[in-house]
Protein backbone atom coordinates (compact mmCIF):
# COMPACT_ATOMS: atom_id res chain seq x y z
CA UNK A 1 0.00 0.00 0.00
CA UNK A 2 2.97 2.39 0.76
CA UNK A 3 6.40 2.35 0.53
CA UNK A 4 6.86 4.64 3.71
CA UNK A 5 6.13 1.80 6.41
CA UNK A 6 4.38 -1.36 7.24
CA UNK A 7 0.41 -1.45 7.95
CA UNK A 8 -0.59 -1.66 11.23
CA UNK A 9 -3.19 -4.32 11.34
CA UNK A 10 -3.28 -5.19 14.93
CA UNK A 11 -6.49 -2.39 15.04
CA UNK A 12 -8.44 -3.93 12.26
CA UNK A 13 -12.44 -4.41 12.90
CA UNK A 14 -13.54 -7.66 12.03
CA UNK A 15 -17.07 -6.88 11.60
CA UNK A 16 -16.29 -3.64 9.23
CA UNK A 17 -15.51 -5.04 5.37
CA UNK A 18 -13.76 -2.30 2.98
CA UNK A 19 -13.12 -2.77 -0.61
CA UNK A 20 -9.19 -3.19 -2.05
CA UNK A 21 -9.47 -0.98 -5.59
CA UNK A 22 -6.68 -0.75 -8.51
CA UNK A 23 -6.71 2.34 -9.61
CA UNK A 24 -4.59 3.65 -12.84
CA UNK A 25 -2.18 5.57 -11.82
CA UNK A 26 -2.85 9.05 -13.67
CA UNK A 27 -6.31 8.70 -11.86
CA UNK A 28 -4.62 9.30 -8.64
CA UNK A 29 -2.53 12.06 -9.72
CA UNK A 30 -5.91 13.82 -10.79
CA UNK A 31 -7.74 12.74 -7.53
CA UNK A 32 -4.54 15.46 -5.58
CA UNK A 33 -5.57 18.35 -7.22
CA UNK A 34 -9.01 17.81 -5.96
CA UNK A 35 -9.72 21.24 -4.10
CA UNK A 36 -12.13 22.09 -1.18
CA UNK A 37 -13.98 19.40 0.02
CA UNK A 38 -11.71 16.76 -2.01
CA UNK A 39 -14.49 15.39 -3.86
CA UNK A 40 -13.25 13.93 -6.94
CA UNK A 41 -16.37 11.81 -8.54
CA UNK A 42 -19.09 9.68 -8.25
CA UNK A 43 -19.40 5.81 -7.18
CA UNK A 44 -22.48 3.76 -8.65
CA UNK A 45 -23.09 0.80 -7.57
CA UNK A 46 -25.93 -1.45 -9.44
CA UNK A 47 -27.20 -5.14 -9.97
CA UNK A 48 -27.51 -6.98 -13.64
CA UNK A 49 -28.44 -10.88 -13.59
CA UNK A 50 -27.47 -10.95 -10.04
CA UNK A 51 -23.54 -9.50 -10.37
CA UNK A 52 -22.68 -6.31 -8.84
CA UNK A 53 -21.43 -3.90 -11.32
CA UNK A 54 -19.68 -0.54 -10.12
CA UNK A 55 -18.61 2.39 -12.30
CA UNK A 56 -16.47 5.51 -10.69
CA UNK A 57 -17.14 8.97 -12.43
CA UNK A 58 -14.37 11.31 -12.33
CA UNK A 59 -15.70 14.91 -11.93
CA UNK A 60 -15.35 17.13 -14.84
CA UNK A 61 -12.63 19.46 -13.53
CA UNK A 62 -10.53 17.20 -12.67
CA UNK A 63 -9.89 15.90 -16.15
CA UNK A 64 -7.65 18.23 -17.33
CA UNK A 65 -3.62 16.75 -17.69
CA UNK A 66 -1.53 19.27 -17.22
CA UNK A 67 1.97 16.98 -16.54
CA UNK A 68 2.41 14.44 -19.59
CA UNK A 69 3.65 17.27 -22.31
CA UNK A 70 2.84 20.08 -24.27
CA UNK A 71 0.12 18.14 -26.02
CA UNK A 72 -1.71 18.01 -23.03
CA UNK A 73 -3.87 20.74 -23.77
CA UNK A 74 -5.42 18.31 -26.33
CA UNK A 75 -5.74 15.53 -24.24
CA UNK A 76 -8.30 15.42 -21.53
CA UNK A 77 -8.48 12.01 -18.80
CA UNK A 78 -11.11 9.92 -19.01
CA UNK A 79 -14.40 10.13 -16.95
CA UNK A 80 -15.69 7.29 -16.93
CA UNK A 81 -14.04 3.81 -15.33
CA UNK A 82 -15.94 0.84 -14.96
CA UNK A 83 -14.75 -2.08 -11.78
CA UNK A 84 -13.64 -5.22 -12.98
CA UNK A 85 -14.80 -7.17 -9.70
CA UNK A 86 -12.30 -10.15 -8.25
CA UNK A 87 -13.95 -12.49 -6.03
CA UNK A 88 -12.16 -13.28 -2.56
CA UNK A 89 -12.83 -16.19 -1.03
CA UNK A 90 -15.32 -16.89 2.01
CA UNK A 91 -14.12 -16.94 5.33
CA UNK A 92 -10.65 -15.14 4.26
CA UNK A 93 -9.53 -11.57 3.99
CA UNK A 94 -6.05 -9.87 3.33
CA UNK A 95 -5.40 -8.31 6.70
CA UNK A 96 -4.18 -11.69 7.75
CA UNK A 97 -0.72 -12.08 10.11
CA UNK A 98 1.58 -12.20 7.64
CA UNK A 99 1.18 -8.85 6.94
CA UNK A 100 0.87 -7.39 10.43
CA UNK A 101 3.18 -4.82 11.14
CA UNK A 102 3.79 -1.27 13.04
CA UNK A 103 4.65 1.57 10.54
CA UNK A 104 6.84 4.29 12.10
CA UNK A 105 6.14 8.70 12.10
CA UNK A 106 3.48 10.68 11.11
CA UNK A 107 3.02 8.41 7.48
CA UNK A 108 1.67 5.50 9.85
CA UNK A 109 -1.01 3.76 7.82
CA UNK A 110 -3.78 1.18 9.61
CA UNK A 111 -6.36 -0.90 8.68
CA UNK A 112 -9.90 -0.08 9.63
CA UNK A 113 -11.74 -3.32 8.27
CA UNK A 114 -11.16 -6.76 6.67
CA UNK A 115 -11.05 -6.75 2.83
CA UNK A 116 -14.35 -8.06 1.63
CA UNK A 117 -13.76 -7.41 -2.11
CA UNK A 118 -10.87 -6.88 -4.62
CA UNK A 119 -11.36 -4.47 -8.13
CA UNK A 120 -9.67 -2.75 -10.35
CA UNK A 121 -10.88 0.25 -11.39
CA UNK A 122 -10.05 0.94 -15.73
CA UNK A 123 -10.99 3.25 -18.08
CA UNK A 124 -13.60 2.65 -20.49
CA UNK A 125 -11.99 2.26 -24.14
CA UNK A 126 -13.00 5.70 -25.25
CA UNK A 127 -11.22 8.33 -27.68
CA UNK A 128 -10.16 10.42 -24.66
CA UNK A 129 -8.35 7.16 -23.05
CA UNK A 130 -6.95 6.29 -26.66
CA UNK A 131 -5.58 10.26 -26.83
CA UNK A 132 -3.89 9.72 -23.50
CA UNK A 133 -2.16 6.93 -24.15
CA UNK A 134 -0.91 7.66 -27.32
CA UNK A 135 0.08 10.72 -25.75
CA UNK A 136 2.05 8.88 -22.64
CA UNK A 137 3.43 6.13 -25.57
CA UNK A 138 4.90 9.40 -27.24
CA UNK A 139 6.76 11.38 -24.35
CA UNK A 140 8.16 7.63 -22.94
CA UNK A 141 9.57 7.07 -26.48
CA UNK A 142 11.20 10.49 -26.63
CA UNK A 143 14.91 11.07 -26.07
CA UNK A 144 16.31 11.85 -22.43
CA UNK A 145 18.98 13.96 -24.77
CA UNK A 146 18.21 16.15 -27.70
CA UNK A 147 20.42 19.20 -29.48
CA UNK A 148 19.28 22.45 -29.23
CA UNK A 149 20.57 25.60 -31.27
CA UNK A 150 20.83 28.89 -29.09
CA UNK A 151 20.14 32.44 -30.25
CA UNK A 152 23.22 33.61 -28.48
CA UNK A 153 26.91 33.06 -26.57
CA UNK A 154 26.12 31.42 -22.75
CA UNK A 155 27.90 33.17 -20.77
CA UNK A 156 29.35 31.27 -17.17
CA UNK A 157 31.73 31.58 -14.92
CA UNK A 158 33.91 28.59 -16.49
CA UNK A 159 37.07 29.33 -18.30
CA UNK A 160 39.24 27.51 -20.29
CA UNK A 161 42.14 25.94 -18.73
CA UNK A 162 45.77 25.07 -20.43
CA UNK A 163 45.52 21.65 -18.73
CA UNK A 164 42.89 20.01 -17.02
CA UNK A 165 43.69 18.75 -13.46
CA UNK A 166 42.71 14.65 -14.67
CA UNK A 167 45.44 15.44 -17.59
CA UNK A 168 47.58 16.47 -14.85
CA UNK A 169 46.64 13.65 -12.66
CA UNK A 170 47.53 11.35 -15.61
CA UNK A 171 50.43 12.55 -16.61
CA UNK A 172 51.78 12.56 -12.90
CA UNK A 173 51.02 8.92 -12.80
CA UNK A 174 52.44 8.39 -15.56
CA UNK A 175 55.89 9.38 -14.21
CA UNK A 176 55.48 8.10 -10.93
CA UNK A 177 54.89 4.46 -12.55
CA UNK A 178 57.43 4.72 -15.01
CA UNK A 179 54.69 4.08 -17.58
CA UNK A 180 53.42 6.04 -20.34
CA UNK A 181 49.63 4.93 -22.26
CA UNK A 182 49.32 2.15 -24.49
CA UNK A 183 50.64 2.64 -27.98
CA UNK A 184 48.46 1.25 -31.09
CA UNK A 185 49.15 -2.55 -31.29
CA UNK A 186 50.38 -2.50 -34.70
CA UNK A 187 53.22 0.60 -33.80
CA UNK A 188 54.03 -2.46 -30.59
CA UNK A 189 54.40 -5.32 -33.12
CA UNK A 190 56.47 -2.93 -35.82
CA UNK A 191 58.68 -1.91 -32.29
CA UNK A 192 59.05 -5.75 -31.37
CA UNK A 193 59.65 -7.21 -35.02
CA UNK A 194 62.58 -4.82 -35.21
CA UNK A 195 63.79 -5.47 -32.47
CA UNK A 196 63.82 -9.53 -32.68
CA UNK A 197 65.35 -8.83 -36.59
CA UNK A 198 68.65 -7.76 -34.40
CA UNK A 199 69.05 -10.54 -31.84
CA UNK A 200 66.71 -13.87 -31.45
CA UNK A 201 66.26 -13.88 -27.60
CA UNK A 202 65.24 -10.87 -25.49
CA UNK A 203 63.74 -11.10 -21.94
CA UNK A 204 60.94 -8.91 -20.62
CA UNK A 205 62.98 -6.16 -19.20
CA UNK A 206 64.73 -5.32 -22.69
CA UNK A 207 61.59 -5.34 -24.18
CA UNK A 208 59.72 -3.47 -21.99
CA UNK A 209 62.47 -1.13 -22.27
CA UNK A 210 62.89 -0.71 -26.23
CA UNK A 211 58.96 -0.76 -26.68
CA UNK A 212 58.20 1.60 -23.28
CA UNK A 213 54.70 -0.03 -22.54
CA UNK A 214 53.19 -1.37 -19.53
CA UNK A 215 54.34 -4.82 -18.63
CA UNK A 216 51.05 -7.16 -19.01
CA UNK A 217 49.93 -5.09 -22.20
CA UNK A 218 53.38 -6.15 -23.81
CA UNK A 219 53.16 -9.72 -22.88
CA UNK A 220 49.44 -10.05 -24.08
CA UNK A 221 51.03 -8.85 -27.94
CA UNK A 222 54.20 -11.61 -26.98
CA UNK A 223 51.66 -14.09 -26.86
CA UNK A 224 50.57 -13.74 -30.24
CA UNK A 225 53.72 -13.84 -32.04
CA UNK A 226 56.10 -14.94 -29.57
CA UNK A 227 57.46 -18.16 -27.35
CA UNK A 228 58.38 -18.23 -23.80
CA UNK A 229 61.18 -20.27 -23.12
CA UNK A 230 60.62 -21.86 -19.35
CA UNK A 231 63.92 -24.47 -19.58
CA UNK A 232 67.18 -24.03 -21.36
CA UNK A 233 70.19 -22.00 -22.27
CA UNK A 234 67.72 -19.43 -23.11
CA UNK A 235 65.22 -19.45 -19.88
CA UNK A 236 63.31 -16.51 -19.38
CA UNK A 237 63.53 -14.76 -22.83
CA UNK A 238 60.93 -14.39 -25.20
CA UNK A 239 61.82 -15.00 -29.39
CA UNK A 240 59.55 -15.28 -32.59
CA UNK A 241 57.35 -18.25 -33.24
CA UNK A 242 58.63 -19.76 -35.82
CA UNK A 243 56.59 -18.48 -39.03
CA UNK A 244 57.39 -14.51 -37.79
CA UNK A 245 60.99 -15.34 -38.01
CA UNK A 246 63.34 -13.10 -40.64
CA UNK A 247 66.84 -13.49 -39.01
CA UNK A 248 70.13 -13.05 -41.11
CA UNK A 249 71.86 -16.50 -41.82
CA UNK A 250 74.84 -16.03 -39.66
CA UNK A 251 72.58 -15.22 -37.06
CA UNK A 252 70.32 -18.20 -37.30
CA UNK A 253 74.10 -20.98 -36.71
CA UNK A 254 74.23 -19.08 -33.11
Amino acid sequence: MSDRGEVDLTGAKQNTGVWLVKVPKYLSQQWAKAIGRGEVGKLRIGKNQGKAEVSFTLNEELTTIDSIGVKSSMVRAPREHPFTMQSTPSGQSDADGSSSGTGTGPDKIALEGVVVQRAECRPAANENYMRLKRLQIEESSKPHRFSQQLEKAVTTNYKPVANHANNVDYEKRKKEEGKRARADKQQVLDMLFSAFEKHQYYNIKDLVDITKQPVIYLKEILRDIGIYNVKGTHKNTWELRPEYRHYQAEEKSD
